[in-house]
């Protein structure tokens, strides 16, 4: 009885666990066709897809912090930096400077670059006046050159354009005796005398109303209140007239012309002789002229009268006129040749600079086989043909 009870448990356990069995395997049939469709396959993979996006974001969240961590820290270390160069373009602004003394523009740009970074605004005051240059220096290296300029005076006549108005032809109008130009467009006369055309031309655009910013330009069609005189050794003397304030010599005598002879010149200005020129020196034929100078050209000056001084055995000795070029045997010719008691020796003394005599020796008759040079003599020489021996 217990044996049949111990089999029939048995049989109801294995009916139990086949049970479970079929519906275990049942259940996977059914779930098997969504997971072998690529479906399922891909959805399988998005959660390692996702986890991959995830890290990406967050990487790159990461890298978004970092950045701003860093751009704050470079602007907090970038604020002392610009202060120090909101202070150095501070001590950079020029400060006022005295009378007398040039302001310079400095664009900002450059302003912290050509500032030492020791200089404080207290310091760059202090330091101003003693860099300061001089308004006259400059004043006078930015002066126009009088050989560059013309001012125009009484008897010039100008032509006057007015560019943007209703005629562009030239004008012509003379300077009148008074100094002024009557220019119906402006008005009243305007003063020109004294004045070069581009000044003319501003004070003119300057008074004409009937345009909106007229365009004046101004130029001299005949120069007439310029001039100046030559006389003297010239092909061509006379008045001739200067283009500008102040013009060279050179420019004046090639019109005039000077003659062969001519080799000096001499200029006087308001009655006083101002410069005595070589006219083979060209430093001083540069020499400016002015309008009304007195120019006169003349002949090299009479050279003082030179001499030597000969004696000995010579047939006529003494004081004999002198010329360039002239030898020793040539003064002993000029001076009626040698005596018979002559000998070949002859001796020229000749004062230096510090009024010693200094003598040189020379054999004559070597000088006449053209076996020794004839010396040239100069001015002052003292000659002296010795005795021969018997």
């Amino acid at each position: 009885m217990k044996k049949a009870l111990s089999i029939a448990a048995s049989a109801a356990l294995a009916f139990i666990f086949a049970s479970v069995t079929l519906s275990s395997t049942a259940t996977a049939q059914v779930k098997e066709p969504r997971v072998a469709s690529a479906p399922q396959t891909l959805g399988s993979s998005a959660p390692r897809s996702n986890e991959k996006k995830k890290a990406a974001v967050d990487s790159k969240s990461e890298k978004l912090v970092a950045s701003d961590d860093s751009s704050a820290k470079k602007s907090a270390s970038d604020a002392p930096e610009k202060s120090v160069a909101a202070t150095k373009t501070a001590a950079a602004v020029p400060t006022p400077a005295p009378s007398g003394s040039i302001k310079l523009n400095v664009s900002a740009t450059d302003a912290p670059a050509k500032t030492n970074a020791g200089v404080t605004p207290a310091n760059a005051a202090a330091a101003a006046p003693a860099n300061a240059v001089p308004a006259s220096a400059v004043a006078s290296s930015i002066a126009p050159s009088l050989s560059s300029i013309y001012r125009v005076a009484a008897g010039d006549t100008l032509d006057i354009r007015l560019l943007n108005g209703s005629s562009r032809e030239s004008t012509l109008y003379t300077v009148l005796s008074d100094g002024t130009i009557d220019y119906p467009l402006a008005g009243e006369p305007i003063k020109a005398s004294g004045l070069t055309p581009e000044e003319i031309a501003a004070r003119m655009a300057s008074r004409i109303k009937l345009y909106d910013k007229p365009q004046v330009t101004i130029g001299i069609r005949e120069y007439a209140s310029h001039n100046v005189i030559v006389t003297g050794l010239v092909d061509n003397p006379g008045t001739k007239i200067l283009r500008r304030e102040a013009v060279p010599l050179y420019v004046v005598l090639a019109e005039a012309q000077p003659r062969l002879e001519a080799a000096r010149v001499v200029i006087v200005r308001a009655g006083t002789q101002i410069a005595a020129v070589d006219l083979l020196n060209q430093t001083q034929t540069a020499t400016l002229v002015m309008p009304g100078d007195f120019i006169k050209v003349m002949a090299a000056p009479p050279l003082a009268p030179q001499f030597y001084f000969i004696g000995g055995q010579i047939g006529a000795p003494g004081q004999k006129d002198f010329h360039n070029g002239l030898t020793l045997t040539q003064a002993i010719l000029a001076s009626g040749g040698t005596t018979r008691f002559a000998g070949s020796k002859a001796k020229v003394f000749r004062q230096g600079a510090d009024g010693l005599l200094t003598t040189t020796e020379y054999n004559l008759k070597q000088i006449e086989e053209g076996k020794s040079p004839d010396p040239h003599l100069q001015p002052g020489d003292r000659l002296e043909v010795g005795r021969g021996h018997w």
